[in-house]
């Protein structure tokens, strides 16, 4: 009996263990859940993931520092600049939504990012798709009263924010060479950013004295009659170019590179004495007027004209004025000139053309004596009309209405040209532009002097 006893209180003691083993671990379960339930607290803070954001926007991109790993936008709506930073888990995509580098995404683009503004952190950026993009564009013409700009056949309106970058730097519409290849974007109608992609450069000429009254012609499409100190503004590329005067002369080559002065030494062209030769003229109509270099002509007479170009206008009475270059360069020739007939459509064009050619050839003098043009600003540079030396400013000249071509130049500072309108009303005009800027070149050999000096001294 002891036996069972025993055996049976040992089997209750184990029973008694094990529930209590049960009962410890529910409780302990319990009690954790009931813990934590009691003792979370919502802070609000979730972790940044590489495609979160706050902000939305679809502004301009015009500005990049690959170095310190920022991206530079301009807001469309106010006009606001801000910058944001970017790293390898900020997503870029071309405007299918395909993925692309940064690189194919060019200053100047109209893009859709998507930021944190609190961390002033970009997490995507894509080529607009809502933005339309004219690139190589050659024939357009810009009308800053009306706020236009026409391209080919298209008028598309101009705002206060439309940018207009070279080479990665912001540029106002005035520094626009007429020569100039442009690209163009911009949403509905609008022009949001204009882009040079083929710009211009300068042009002087050295040891010129032999040839001034002579012609310079720049490639197939410049040609100009040469002044003392000229300073050209010839579109970049290579060039050759045909120094004309009295029979002398000849042809050398050039680069120009984008806001890079360039110099053209001639002196070494040969001056030899002035050969000509007889020109008859047969006109259509009979009795229309012919001007050669300004200068009214017989044209029922054989004219004896120099080796060399010359400039030809030829105008009559219900006729479109005509106006192109002749080069004399044989003893004699004959040279047939056809006027078309004047229409209503082209009344308007044939009166820009002819107060163009007035303009050209000085036969008929639109400015006075008393109606100025003042460049005020900046000081102490050398101003230039259409490549013609005026004088250091501030400084005038008087007024001739259409668009001319006013370049600023300093030597150690990066020269400057500015395309204006000057109107025809009766009253002097003034500009003032913006300081000229230290060229580069110019910056470094002054770092690298003042280095040497300090080695030096010490």
């Amino acid at each position: 009996m002891k036996r069972v006893f025993v055996s049976l209180g040992l089997s209750l003691a184990v029973i008694t263990a094990l529930l209590f083993i049960v009962w410890r671990e529910n409780n302990s379960i319990s009690g954790s859940e009931g813990e934590s339930e009691t003792s979370y607290v919502d802070t609000g803070f979730v972790a940044t993931k590489p495609d979160s954001y706050d902000s939305a926007d679809t502004p301009i991109l015009i500005g990049r520092d690959t170095e310190a790993g920022t991206l530079t936008f301009l807001n469309l709506d106010v006009g606001k600049k801000y910058t944001l930073s970017y790293d390898g888990a900020t997503k870029l995509y071309n405007k299918f939504g395909e993925s692309i580098s940064l690189s194919q995404i060019d200053i100047g683009d109209i893009v859709d990012v998507t930021f944190l503004k609190s961390k002033k952190r970009l997490t995507t950026m894509s080529v607009s798709s809502a933005a339309w993009h004219y690139d190589n564009v050659e024939k357009y013409e810009f009308n800053t009263v009306k706020m236009e700009v026409s391209i080919g056949d298209e008028i598309y309106k101009l705002f206060d924010n439309t940018q207009y970058l070279s080479q990665g730097r912001s540029i106002e519409e005035m520094e626009l060479n007429a020569a100039d290849i442009l690209s163009f974007q911009g949403i509905d109608n609008t022009v949001l950013s204009v882009v040079v992609e083929k710009g211009h450069g300068y042009l002087r000429l050295a040891n010129a004295e032999s040839f001034v009254g002579g012609w310079i012609e720049i490639g197939q499409t410049q040609v100009q009659r040469i002044t003392e100190d000229m300073l050209l503004t010839v579109p970049e590329g290579s060039y050759q170019v045909n120094i004309s005067y009295k029979g002398s002369g000849g042809v050398k080559s050039v680069v120009i590179n984008r806001d890079e002065e360039t110099t053209l030494d001639i002196g070494d062209l040969k001056v030899e004495e002035p050969r000509t030769g007889t020109v008859l003229f047969s006109l259509e109509p009979s009795d229309a007027e012919l001007y050669v270099d300004g200068t009214k002509v017989d044209a029922s007479q054989p004219i004896v004209l120099e080796y060399g170009i010359h400039q030809l206008i030829a105008r009559a009475d219900g006729y479109q004025s005509l106006t192109q270059y002749l080069r004399v360069g044989e003893e004699s020739a004959g040279i047939s000139i056809v006027l078309d007939e004047e229409n209503d459509a082209d009344d308007e064009s044939e009166s820009s053309t002819e107060a163009a050619e007035d303009t050209e050839t000085e036969t008929v003098d639109t400015t006075t004596d008393y109606y100025k043009v003042y460049i005020d600003a900046p000081e102490d540079v050398e101003v230039y009309l259409d490549g013609s030396y005026v004088g250091i400013s501030p400084c005038s000249l008087e007024k001739t209405s259409g668009s001319h071509v006013i370049t600023l130049r300093k030597s150690g500072y990066t020269t400057r040209s500015y395309t204006v309108q000057i109107d025809e009303e009766d009253k002097d005009i003034s500009y003032s532009f913006a300081d000229l800027e230290v060229s580069s070149s110019d910056t470094v050999a002054s770092i690298l002097s003042e280095a040497l000096d300090s080695l030096l001294s010490d």
